[in-house]
Formats: structure tokens, C-alpha cells, sequence
């Protein structure tokens, strides 16, 4: 059981911690033809605008509802209702989902009293959901943000089935966690409909974030799962949460709906996906097809090839609470010891990573216990740690910018976890086979003496 423990530090170096509205910013991207609205600063929407269109390489919708100095003193009422009403008349969105920050929490603004204001005064805005996630960036962190968006869609526009309603067997939710890509969730999509279920994601990045071309443009989203979807998720049989920190959403639509859960912690190694594969095979009332048969061989294989890499390496991981277990305890099952274990915020999670400790922190508490490592396992922030240490970075989660692909990578499943096992066993390989640094230094002396080490 690992140790959590609380930086001391008066100040952060190099976040590894990215904001609740951020994360709830992009649990709304999911829903199709949705707007988020982040009730804020124009800055505090920037910052975030700026982050996804790095990491996505996409055209991100986010909105403002640009709050100054007297309005966030005098209350964001006005300033709600007009970027409420501008969206409506000319992105006509399908939903506007909204997110506070820092500056309006700390004012203390009512926003839920704001949506029944608004709803009384203007009675055409009367087909437009308004979802409202409080998401104060002075606590927790992006993957919380995240969760308290899905448990808000959940609680505001699933309905609730009417009394002895049947519900449909082949229907499935999907509640995935922040730590899953667009690719992740495409790859789940396959494995959940193999097994003839019908799944629908909530969010669904997959759809929105995916990196397609539209015919048309849109000011919002384009893709993902549907309003009328999300009032739907209660006739579906079961809900598969992925991630702890959607154990709150998932219990949110038990409860509405009745709808029973099963949630998995990771979809990444062999052992969780066994008995992810035991339990479609177990609802889907259908056998294991033989395509999943061979991809599980596939990773067993990858496993025994992998193995002699693997063995025996420190590592060193920075990462949201659900991610930094996910990976850590995948890495540990390959062998290695997960040397250093830095993340966000609190979760239950924390303990069960396979660590001596667990530092909630920065980059820098990290880079200050990776010295001995062999590999540093974070977001593309950590570029400057890896060659400050000589050591090799792999670029894993949220935001990775110097690199292209990261939406389609897949790290769930048997193939995910397979290929998982290739891109980091070659990065210890080419590490083992590369000359360090000191191997290029020529030694002092003569010029023979240079030109003979030269030649040899």
C-alpha cells in the first residue's frame, strides 16, 4: 500500500496539474452540437482553448462569459444570461454546458439560481439544455472536473424510465474516464459490439475529437454522443464505468434509473481485460470471439518478448490519479519498479498504486526523484526534465503537443496493452544501445592519441 503525501512547497514549479474547468470543458466536447461556456475571465477560456488545440491539433468551441472586474464583483447574472443568449442565436447549439472558475466561485455566484432566472425570463431559450458543473480551480483537478461534468449530464438530462418500463438487453453504457483517448474509446466500441451490445459513450470524444474532416462547418461540436442519447441511457441494462472517478456518475444514474454498474479501475494489462472480456462475454450472452482469443495470445506473447526489457527498470510517473494507477500498475506487472509517483489531487486510487509513496505535486517534485530512473512516464511538459536527467521521456496523457497522434493512440484492450508493449520496450532498447553522453568525449592528449580513439 502506498504512502500519500502532501507538498510542503509555498509555491508550484512546473504544474503537472491542469484545472477542474478544463476537464469539465472537455467531458461537455463529447456531446454533440454542445457549446461549453466556461463562466469566467476571457483569460481563463484561453488558457484552456489554447491547451486542446495544441494537444488535438483541432478546431476547439468554447465560449466565454468574459467576466471584468465590476461585473465579478457586482454578480455574473448579466453576463450568464447574455452569453447564454448570443450562443443560442448564432451557433444554435444543442446544449450549452457550463463551467465556473476560480474568480466567480470565489465571488460566491449562484449559477444554478442564474439558469431558473433565466428559464422565467426568457421562455424561448425553454428547448436549450443548460448543464452547470461547479468547477472551482483553486481544488482538485482535471479528471474531477471531468467527473462532475458526466454527473451533472447525467443527473439534468437523462430521464427517468417510467415505472415497470423494460429495458432493452443489447443496450450498454459506457462512462469512460478522462485518462482515455479518442482512440481508446473507438477501440472499446469494437470490443463492446463484438459481443452484439450496442454502446453508448457518455462523453463520446471519439466522435468529436477524433481528428475527421466534417462536410460542413459548426461553431460546436461535431460528433459524439446526442442529447436525445443521453436521455435514453436508462433503458440500457447495464452501465460499465471505467475509472474511479466515475464511480459518483455511475452511481448518479443507478440511482436515477436503476440501471446496475460494473467498474474497472484500468483497461490496460492482462488481468483487467480478462475480466472486462468475462464480463461483455457474461451480459452479451455470446462466446468469446476468436479475434479477441488471438489478440489475448498476441499480448502474452508481446509479454514474453517484452519481459527481458522490462525487468528490473525505475520508473518515474507523473500523471492524474486514475492514469498514474493505470500505467503504474500495468509497468509493475512487466517488472519494473515504479521508483517515483507524483500526481494531482486526492483518490482513492492513491494507495493502491504500486509505490512506496505517492506525492501529490509538481514536475519539479518529480524531476527531484527521478535521478536514478530509466524512464519518465508524463505529459509533454516533462520534455525539459528528461534532458536536464538523460532520460528517456514517454509522452503519456494530457497535454502532449510536440508530437502528432496522441488522440488515436490505444492503450486499452488486449492490442492497446500489446502495443503498449512494443513503444516502450523499444524505447529501453534503442536507451540500452545508444552511447551516453560521456562515451563522445574524447580524452586529453595528443593528436595521435585523438585520432586512434577516433578510429577505434
Amino acid at each position: 500500500m502506498a504512502k500519500v503525501v502532501i507538498s510542503k512547497k509555498a509555491c508550484t514549479v512546473n504544474p503537472l496539474k491542469m484545472s477542474q474547468p478544463i476537464g469539465a470543458a472537455l467531458a461537455f466536447m463529447g456531446v454533440k452540437g454542445c457549446m461549453p461556456l466556461l463562466h469566467g475571465s476571457q483569460g481563463c477560456t484561453s488558457f484552456g482553448l489554447v491547451l486542446f488545440v495544441r494537444h488535438f491539433r483541432e478546431a476547439i468551441p468554447m465560449q466565454t462569459t468574459a467576466m471584468s472586474e465590476v461585473a465579478t464583483v457586482l454578480g455574473g447574472f448579466e453576463n450568464v444570461e447574455q452569453a447564454v443568449i448570443t450562443i443560442n442565436n448564432r451557433a444554435k447549439p444543442a446544449m450549452i454546458g457550463i463551467c465556473s472558475t476560480g474568480v466567480t466561485e470565489v465571488k460566491g455566484d449562484d449559477v444554478d439560481g442564474f439558469i431558473s432566472l433565466i428559464r422565467r425570463n426568457r421562455p424561448e431559450l425553454d428547448h436549450l439544455p443548460l448543464v452547470y458543473a461547479s468547477t472551482p480551480d483553486f481544488k482538485d483537478a482535471f479528471q474531477e472536473g471531468w467527473a462532475k461534468a458526466v454527473t451533472k449530464m447525467v443527473e439534468t438530462l437523462v430521464e427517468t424510465p417510467a415505472k415497470g418500463a423494460r429495458r432493452d438487453p443489447e443496450r450498454v453504457n459506457i462512462l469512460p474516464g478522462s485518462h482515455l483517448t479518442p482512440g481508446d474509446l473507438e477501440e472499446l466500441r469494437g470490443i463492446v459490439e463484438a459481443f452484439g451490445l450496442v454502446p453508448s459513450f457518455l462523453p463520446d470524444l471519439s466522435g468529436s475529437l477524433d481528428g475527421h474532416i466534417p462536410d460542413d462547418f459548426t461553431p460546436t461540436t461535431i460528433g459524439g454522443i446526442t442529447v436525445q442519447e443521453i436521455a435514453g441511457l436508462g433503458r440500457a441494462s447495464w452501465t460499465i464505468a471505467i475509472g474511479e472517478q466515475m464511480r459518483e456518475a455511475a452511481e448518479a444514474l443507478e440511482r436515477k434509473t436503476g440501471v446496475p454498474f460494473r467498474l474497472f479501475d484500468r483497461l490496460t494489462g492482462l488481468a483487467p481485460n480478462d475480466a472486462f472480456i468475462a464480463f461483455l462475454a457474461k451480459i452479451g450472452g455470446k462466446p468469446v470471439p476468436n479475434k479477441y482469443r488471438r489478440q489475448r495470445s498476441q499480448l502474452l506473447d508481446a509479454m514474453l518478448d517484452g519481459h527481458f526489457s522490462f525487468g528490473g527498470k525505475k520508473i518515474a510517473v507523473g500523471a492524474e490519479p486514475d492514469l498514474l494507477f493505470a500505467v503504474s500498475s500495468w509497468l509493475s506487472e512487466m517488472g519494473c519498479t515504479i521508483e517515483a509517483a507524483v500526481t494531482t489531487m486526492q483518490s482513492p486510487m492513491l494507495e493502491k498504486v504500486p509505490a512506496n509513496e505517492v506525492l501529490i505535486g509538481d514536475l519539479e517534485d518529480l524531476e527531484s526523484r527521478a535521478g536514478e530512473c530509466d524512464l519518465i512516464v508524463t505529459h509533454s511538459h516533462g520534455r525539459q526534465m528528461s534532458e536536464r536527467l538523460g532520460i528517456p521521456l514517454f509522452r503519456y496523457g494530457l497535454p502532449i503537443f510536440d508530437r502528432l497522434g496522441s488522440a488515436h493512440r490505444v492503450s486499452v484492450g488486449y492490442r492497446g496493452t500489446r502495443d503498449l508493449i512494443f513503444e516502450i520496450g523499444n524505447m529501453f532498447m534503442a536507451a540500452a544501445h545508444e552511447p551516453k553522453p560521456d562515451d563522445w568525449r574524447l580524452p586529453r592528449g595528443d593528436v595521435h592519441e585523438n585520432e586512434a580513439v577516433t578510429a577505434h
